[in-house]
């Protein structure tokens, strides 16, 4: 077997057997052929697509590349979350506590930052002590004794994506359904939970812009996870805006505390009530209104506030610092950015509002990069609110102060305002089983 021929036959349009496919995969992760013939492959696939067969034959080959994760011996159900990437995003701080609170086995592998949104990892690091490497003993253990553990993802989890992917980000092959969601379902695939539920975003921070193309990724890796015999779910959120006032790695922490507390903003919490219902009506079969009332209620006793600081102990974690978030180190220097005109906020670009927070310190532009944990944003005002001239839209945050120019120049670019009032938008658009 030949990768030209390969080659040559999706150029053409043609459907790749299981075997080319398989071969492809192996010979890529193994360096077997160069780089110019993978790359050359990947773009024929953003021309040509893929078959739902051949996207979960490239799927289960990438998953199978490195580890599978095996959590048998996990007692109970386990439910993994995966967001597609957005701003302000601290869902998983929220929503696990909350599943694994209400009997649900929630053993979740996440990544860093990178670019405009923000990682899991990171924010959960600014915790002092919190320990995001754990073996696999230990992860495993942690599950069984308190049903909750989020740790980084392993170096051998799916790496033949972490190749495909650095050459997609490197060539313009990015954008192609069947790559997408064989990317992220390899890693959820071999992280090895029984249900899955995936929050795809859409709008101006999420990777997808639109609800159809969202919708159309969403049915791709529900198609994917249900072929390998996994539980579905995915949930279409809206991702034009931040989610939550927070942008940043503490000063999401804190909100994420503040809404187990039940003073969450109202997208986030409501968000976060859908994703949390969605993953308990695989844990426990029962119907979505049942659900969503258990997570309400785990918000309301204090069971899932309870259930993360539990969390943070176990893993080296101070938990003082949950119950009492004045702990959190607080930027040196701070920023009110105010409105210069009466009216109403007609739009936020979250990505740009994610890029101002990058370059306040928040995120990185490569992996080597530091993060200033304390640094961000903390937004006074969203998108539809009425404001005066003058009233502060937002306070920025870092620890170097000659940070500021430029992330107020790209705050403000992100920012647009009406004289008129404006429609609020819709949170959740659809969910796709």
């Amino acid at each position: 077997m030949r990768i030209y021929d390969i080659i040559l036959k999706k150029r053409y349009g043609e459907e790749l057997t299981d075997e080319e496919i398989e071969f492809f995969v192996s010979s890529a992760s193994n360096g077997e052929i160069e780089d110019y013939q993978i790359t050359a492959l990947l773009m024929a696939i953003c021309f040509n697509g893929m078959t739902k067969r051949e996207t979960a034959t490239l799927t289960l080959a990438m998953a199978r590349s490195g580890d599978m994760v095996d959590l048998s011996a996990i007692d109970g159900y386990t439910v993994d979350k995966h967001s597609t990437g957005g701003v302000g995003d601290k869902t998983t701080l929220i929503v696990a506590p909350i599943v694994a609170s209400l009997g649900g086995k929630v053993a979740k592998m996440s990544g860093r930052g990178l670019g405009h949104t923000g990682g899991t990892v990171d924010k959960l690091e600014s915790i002092e002590g919190f320990r995001t490497t754990l073996s696999g003993e230990d992860f495993l253990n942690q599950v069984n004794k308190i049903g909750l553990s989020v740790i980084g993802q392993s170096g051998d989890l799916a790496p033949a994506d972490k190749k495909l992917y650095a050459l997609r980000n490197d060539t313009a092959t990015v954008d192609s359904i069947p790559l997408i969601a064989s990317s992220i379902m390899s890693k959820k695939l071999a992280a090895g939970s029984k249900g899955i539920v995936l929050d795809v975003k859409t709008g101006s921070g999420a990777f997808m812009k639109s609800v159809e193309e969202s919708e159309a990724l969403a049915k791709a890796m529900v198609e994917i996870g249900k072929s390998a015999g996994r539980d579905m779910v995915a949930v279409i959120s809206n991702m034009d805006i931040p989610l939550g006032n927070a942008v940043g790695n503490s000063l999401e922490v804190i909100e994420a505390v503040e809404t187990l507390k039940g003073n969450g903003s109202a997208d986030l919490t409501a968000v976060c009530i859908e994703l949390a219902a969605n993953m308990l009506t695989l844990v426990t079969g029962k119907d979505k209104e049942t659900c969503t009332e258990m997570a309400k209620g785990a918000i309301a006793d204090g069971s899932a506030l309870e259930k993360l600081g539990q969390m943070v102990a176990e893993q080296g974690g101070n938990p003082d610092w949950i119950y009492d978030t004045s702990l959190f180190p607080k930027a040196e220097f701070e920023y009110e950015i105010k409105s210069e005109t009466d009216g109403y906020i007609e739009h936020m670009d979250a990505e740009k509002i994610g890029v101002a927070s990058l370059l306040l310190g928040a995120g990185r532009n490569t992996k080597a990069d530091e993060i200033d944990f304390a640094a961000g944003i903390i937004l006074k005002a969203k998108t539809g609110d009425k404001v005066a001239k003058g009233d502060t839209v937002a306070t920025l945050y870092t620890n170097n102060k000659t940070k500021f120019s430029a992330a107020v120049d790209k705050f403000n670019e992100a920012v647009k305002y009406s004289q008129t009032p404006v429609e609020k938008q819709p949170l959740i658009y659809s969910v796709i089983k």
